[in-house]
């Protein structure tokens, strides 16, 4: 019981600071003047992020102690609907959890480095925003098929009727599945092509848009799972 609500409050810290950042944050310091925005992010931003970065650490912990106090880190509850679902969830959840520490922190340290007057040589802090941005939005989309799959554990994977029973079918589902994230996620590293505008980037231009393709994402991930079982 205390696993799950420490997982509760972690993540509403973690998902309610990023979509902070990225539905009101990003889009006011975008209206702000020069100096009220570095006031901004060598003030407020550093704070913001503490409580980001370490929400998405404790979130983490708390949602594998669920599993473990349960006896669910095994092989056969991972071939139930319920399981696949939420290995679903965590697949999405542990890549959100590595862009917040690999992409969005290290390049959110240098646009702050640059407000407080102290940029490392040779850093850009135009690159290292646009990169953290697209890491940000990534994980704005990732989270809505994230906390559909979590909650569809023990709902509709269980209560639906879903037979899993087959390994070949399970393996289909989990690398097709596994496939599409992780081609989104390398369009946000910049693997593919870059990390400059262009139309497959253009989901993550703004937050209207990218909160849009969350959704595409979760019914593409939901029919995926309704074919296969």
């Amino acid at each position: 019981m205390l696993s799950r609500w420490g997982h509760y409050l972690a993540g509403v810290t973690w998902i309610g600071l990023l979509y902070y950042f990225n539905f009101v944050q990003v889009p006011s310091f975008a209206t702000f003047e020069a100096a009220g925005r570095t006031e901004a992010i060598a003030k407020l931003v550093p704070r913001a992020l503490w409580w980001f970065r370490w929400a998405a650490v404790l979130t983490v912990l708390f949602g594998l102690s669920i599993l473990a106090f349960q006896d669910q880190l095994n092989g056969d509850y991972f071939k139930s609907a319920g399981g696949i679902s939420i290995s679903t969830g965590i697949v999405l959840a542990l890549i959100m959890f590595l862009n917040v520490w690999l992409v969005i922190w290290p390049n959110q340290k240098i646009i702050i480095a640059n407000a407080q007057g102290n940029l490392p040589a040779g850093a850009d802090p135009a690159a290292a925003g646009r990169k953290g941005l697209l890491a940000s939005r990534t994980n704005t989309l990732f989270s809505i098929p994230m906390l559909f799959f979590m909650g569809a554990t023990s709902h509709f994977a269980v209560q639906a009727g879903f037979d899993t029973s087959e390994s070949s079918k399970r393996g289909a589902f989990m690398g097709v599945s596994f496939l599409i994230i992780l081609l989104l996620e390398l369009n946000a590293l910049g693997v593919l092509g870059g990390t400059g505008q262009a139309p497959h980037r253009r989901y993550m231009e703004t937050h209207r848009d990218t909160i849009i393709a969350g959704f595409v994402l979760t019914a593409i991930l939901y029919v995926l799972f309704s074919i296969f079982f």
